[in-house]
């Protein structure tokens, strides 16, 4: 669930990026992408932290 939350918040920073880019028509600022961003990055290692934990206790450790 949050590897795919990253992925879509990812993903809109990608667009708004590219937007910006090529149609000069991005909507969100330097802030905003930041956020996006950060928000994304703190998604995936929460999923990450999330599969290593569910495989710790399916080894038993």
């Amino acid at each position: 669930m949050f590897l795919a939350a990253s992925l879509i918040v990812f993903v809109v920073y990608f667009v708004n990026v590219a937007l910006g880019a090529f149609a000069a028509s991005a909507f969100l600022g330097d802030v905003g992408e930041m956020l996006v961003l950060f928000a994304a990055s703190i998604l995936f290692v929460v999923a990450i932290l999330q599969k290593e934990a569910d495989r710790n206790n399916k080894n038993g450790s």
